[in-house]
């Protein structure tokens, strides 16, 4: 294989050019996949990061259960044109320990939504990435809309501690039948898959009711789950920074636990005017 593993600091100083970067956990799938297809141009060398990080991860949340495919992994990334795989060990990532380090405030943005169910996520989340962006030092960063509330956050740190980084987002790649492609949905049962579409068609109700106003969307939403039998963690309507939502373009929201994974979905909507004062809402 002719893909080159960086560990360290100094291995990654031998990247030739401007670099571009896609961060994941590895267990990687076609979505992974696609997001370094689409890093690929736009920089000299494409580097993709594998790393589980300890810090995202809650008390009682799946860090010891997370999948670790390393083989295919490498197989993936090398299918998609990846040069260097940084895999680095957590005392790379931490060289002072997990524990009274210095990490990334999310800010009130941080507080909602995934951050109100899981609250020291995206603390670990966002640490990790300027973590990375430290060490690789890319030029552009690739992440996928899926976890839409992260790709927020990571562009809001960009910018607010002026960070040379260009952040792209890409589309949710999904299954045929439009279930968003994650590591998570190779724990669901047949019965599990059949019912976890039930998210990506709660969106697309959602978004056909768009023009009608926030009450319509999410009410829509929430009986296209109803009908699979399942119960969100929350349906949000939001602008798409995920402020207020107001008339024209806006975002929506699902996170529900199908089984024992948690599925998180999103999609872009157009809001009629009836839009108007309505704030972000969640179950």
């Amino acid at each position: 294989m002719s893909i080159r593993v960086v560990r360290t600091a100094a291995e990654l100083r031998g990247l030739d050019g401007t670099i571009a970067l896609v961060p994941t956990m590895g267990a990687l799938h076609d979505g992974h996949v696609q997001l370094m297809k689409h890093a690929c141009p736009l920089a000299d060398t494409l580097v993709a990061s594998i790393f589980v990080n300890p810090t995202q991860f809650g008390a009682g949340e799946d860090f010891g259960e997370y999948p670790r495919t390393w083989d295919a992994d490498l197989e993936r990334c090398e299918e998609a044109g990846v040069d260097a795989v940084f895999a680095p060990e957590v005392a790379t990532m931490y060289p002072h320990g997990l524990v009274n380090q210095v990490m990334v405030d999310p800010g009130p943005l941080g507080a909602i939504l995934e951050g109100e169910q899981r609250p020291t996520h995206f603390r670990g989340v966002l640490t990790v990435v300027a973590k990375l962006f430290g060490l690789v030092r890319p030029d552009v960063a690739v992440f996928g809309e899926k976890d839409y509330q992260q790709l927020a956050l990571i562009r809001l740190m960009v910018e607010t501690l002026c960070l040379d980084v260009e952040v792209v987002g890409c589309p949710t790649v999904r299954e045929v039948d439009g279930l968003a492609m994650s590591s998570r949905n190779r724990y669901l049962t047949r019965d599990e898959r059949t019912r976890a579409v039930a998210l990506s068609q709660a969106l697309d109700a959602g978004v056909a009711a768009g023009p009608h106003g926030p009450d319509d969307v999410r009410a829509a939403a929430l009986a296209r789950l109803a009908d699979f039998g399942v119960v969100p963690d929350y349906v949000a309507l939001t602008s798409p920074d995920l402020g207020e939502p107001v008339p024209g373009e806006a975002r929506l929201l699902i996170a529900a636990r199908v089984g024992k994974p948690r599925l998180l979905d999103n999609r872009a909507l157009t809001l009629g005017p009836d839009a108007l004062g309505h704030a972000p809402e969640g179950s």
